[in-house]
C-alpha cells in the first residue's frame, strides 16, 4: 500500500512539475535557478502530506497553491534580494520566442512588488478568477481587484510604448 502512495506521487509530480517550473519562472521574473528550488520546495511539502492527499479536493490547485505561498515567503527573506551581476545566461531561448519581448516582460515583472507579481501570475498567466487568487493568497476579492489594477497600471508604466512595438511584431 505504501509504494502505491509513493508511486502515485511520483506520477503526480512528473505529470505537474513542468507547469509548476513555468510558473515559478514567471513569479521570480526569469530566475530558473530559484524557480527550480520553489519547485523543489512545493513537491517537497506536497511529499509530506500526500497521505492525506484524499482530503484535497483538488492535488494540483493545491499544489499551485503551495508554489506561491513558498514564494511569498521567499521574498520576505532579506537573502531574497541579492542578485548575481554579470553572469551569462545558461540556456539559450527557445525557439519561437522574441527574447526582446520575454526581457521586456519579466524585468517588468521583476519590478512589482512580490504579492502584486504573484496577483499578475495567478490572474493572467494561470487564468484564475479573482476568488480563487484571493483564497491562494489569503486575502479578499476586493484586495486581489486592487492589486491588479494597480500591477497593470506599473506594467504599462514600464513598458511603455514599447509593448505596441512588440506586439505588432
Amino acid at each position: 500500500m505504501r509504494t502505491s502512495r509513493v508511486d502515485e506521487f511520483l506520477e503526480f509530480a512528473s505529470a505537474r512539475s513542468g507547469h509548476l517550473f513555468r510558473s515559478a519562472c514567471l513569479l521570480t521574473s526569469g530566475d530558473t535557478h530559484l524557480a527550480e528550488d520553489l519547485v523543489q520546495e512545493t513537491l517537497g511539502r506536497m511529499y509530506a502530506l500526500w497521505g492525506r492527499v484524499a482530503r484535497i479536493g483538488n492535488p494540483a490547485a493545491y499544489a499551485q497553491t503551495v508554489l506561491v505561498r513558498t514564494f511569498l515567503s521567499h521574498q520576505r527573506r532579506r537573502s531574497a534580494t541579492e542578485r548575481p551581476l554579470g553572469e551569462l545566461p545558461d540556456r539559450l531561448p527557445e525557439t519561437g520566442d522574441d527574447p526582446a519581448l520575454r526581457i521586456a516582460l519579466l524585468d517588468a515583472l521583476a519590478g512589482l512588488a512580490p504579492k502584486d507579481r504573484a496577483v499578475v501570475v495567478l490572474r493572467y498567466w494561470e487564468d484564475r478568477s479573482v476568488e480563487q487568487t484571493a483564497d491562494v493568497l489569503h486575502v479578499s476579492s476586493a484586495a486581489v481587484r486592487t492589486r491588479s489594477v494597480r500591477a497593470l497600471a506599473k506594467l504599462r508604466e514600464r513598458l511603455g510604448g514599447s509593448i505596441t512595438e512588440f506586439a505588432a511584431r
